[in-house]
């Protein structure tokens, strides 16, 4: 078996699934961990990721990469499949270099290079990685041509080099972070990896537009995250009709950017407001993406205990005042959320205590999705870096509009947007600002 040598197999159960574990000795002396689901033996060539070991995206859920989203991405498109394999393969933390150099490699980052160049400066090779374990491990268990799953043509080149035959690879998309979008850009221009949005595979002219690009240049202050506001209305303005209606404004690739824009942030906030009438959940569904943390401004906590934002991942923070009740303080951290007591401001929580708060908690970027009096109050307090606006092809005529009395009496003192960016969804028109 070329020097690979089976350990143990086992049954593992996960939330993709029921997989067949398989741990192998390589002649390196590293284990592979095989994860197989159906017959892979025989028939059309089987879907096999080849995933590198990345501890801090994979376990610990950083977005520094994609790696964690592309695990679980890889293990659902194999499970929908019925038949595939992940091979995870250790010794190939931080592209071979380890997980400590690989941190060293983060620092030199956050001084300003990119990944090649961090690596460079280490004395540590750009990537280390070598195949032939991987494609001995796939020799070992019978399997001979694949269909890869993967962003990197490397992988691809070093197991048919190791005598794996590649029909094919399938790139595996997913939405990007302005955390590491330097990251994938860097791979995509320097390492020669397809980009994961999936846009290099010449998509249709009805293709959402990049969220990051959409968020423009995420530059926080030191004393609160970059705050961009994101809402879709009607051609004639309205948010919602008279009686508080609001779905379905925009269209499904619209909303798709929404929860792009959300896998792309740090945090997402509403008011309680929106919590009580719309109960969203505010996670990433609609794109492979990781869910951020879910802020609620709620000065009297009347967030219900079964508001979906409370249930399950990604973490809840309710942003509350004095005026709440010891009781339903405790009642909501029993729900799972965390509470912050902030001074209150005249329309309830003080903004610029929130945000102060989130920015200490390590928010950087802070997408407000709501609703209209924390549009209003974040706009009158030059609390706002960025908007994003989604425009449907409908009128309603009388309903609730986005933005409230901000005292303006003269045009030429109303709020100046500048760095204009329009794109066209099927059925939206998307554009983006800057606010002086």
């Amino acid at each position: 078996m070329n020097g690979v040598r089976e350990l143990v197999r086992v049954g593992l159960p996960t939330q993709f699934g029921e997989f067949q574990v398989t741990a192998f000795e390589v002649p390196t002396g590293l284990v592979y961990l095989a994860l197989a689901k159906g017959e892979l033996v025989g028939g059309n060539a089987p879907l096999v990721r080849l995933h590198s070991e990345c501890l801090t995206g994979d376990a610990l859920g950083s977005v520094r990469c994609e790696c964690g989203v592309q695990l679980r991405l890889a293990l659902r498109r194999i499970a929908v499949e019925g038949r595939g394999l992940l091979l995870y393969a250790t010794g190939h933390e931080g592209r071979g270099v380890g997980l400590v150099d690989k941190l060293r490699a983060y620092v030199e980052q956050d001084g300003g290079a990119d990944t090649v160049e961090a690596n460079l400066r280490l004395g540590l090779p750009v990537d280390g990685r070598r195949y032939d374990d991987a494609a001995a491990v796939l020799h070992a268990l019978g399997i001979g041509p694949v269909r890869l799953l993967s962003n990197n043509p490397d992988k691809a080149r070093g197991l048919r080099e190791a005598g794996i035959p590649v029909e094919g690879m399938e790139p595996l998309r997913t939405a990007a972070h302005s955390r590491n979008v330097g990251y994938l850009h860097t791979k995509e221009r320097r390492l020669g990896h397809l980009r994961p949005s999936g846009e290099e595979l010449e998509p249709a002219p009805s293709s959402p537009p990049d969220a990051v690009h959409l968020l423009g240049e995420v530059d926080p202050p030191a004393d609160r995250p970059y705050v961009v506001l994101k809402y879709a209305q009607t051609l004639d303005g309205r948010i919602a009709t008279a009686g508080g209606d609001s779905q379905w404004i925009s269209g499904e690739e619209e909303r798709a950017v929404s929860h792009a824009l959300r896998a792309a942030c740090d945090a997402v906030m509403v008011g309680v407001g929106t919590v009580l009438h719309d109960d969203p959940r505010l996670t990433v569904r609609l794109v492979p993406g990781v869910s951020p943390l879910r802020v609620v401004l709620d000065s009297t906590l009347r967030t219900p205990s079964n508001a979906l934002l409370l249930d399950g991942d990604p973490v809840t923070v309710l942003l509350t005042t004095d005026r709440s009740t010891e009781g339903d303080r405790k009642r909501v951290r029993d729900a799972g959320a965390g509470i912050v007591v902030l001074p209150a401001g005249p329309g309830g929580v003080d903004l610029v205590a929130g945000l102060r708060a989130l920015r200490e908690r390590g928010v950087r970027s802070l997408l407000v999705e709501g609703g209209a009096r924390v549009i209003t109050s974040l706009l009158a307090d030059g609390l706002v870096d960025r908007v994003i606006v989604g425009t449907a092809p409908k009128i309603i005529g009388a309903g609730k509009e986005a933005v409230g009395d901000l005292g303006i009496t003269r045009v030429a003192e109303g709020i100046a947007l500048r760095n204009r960016s329009v794109h066209l969804t099927a059925d939206d028109i998307l554009t983006a600002w800057d606010v002086c």
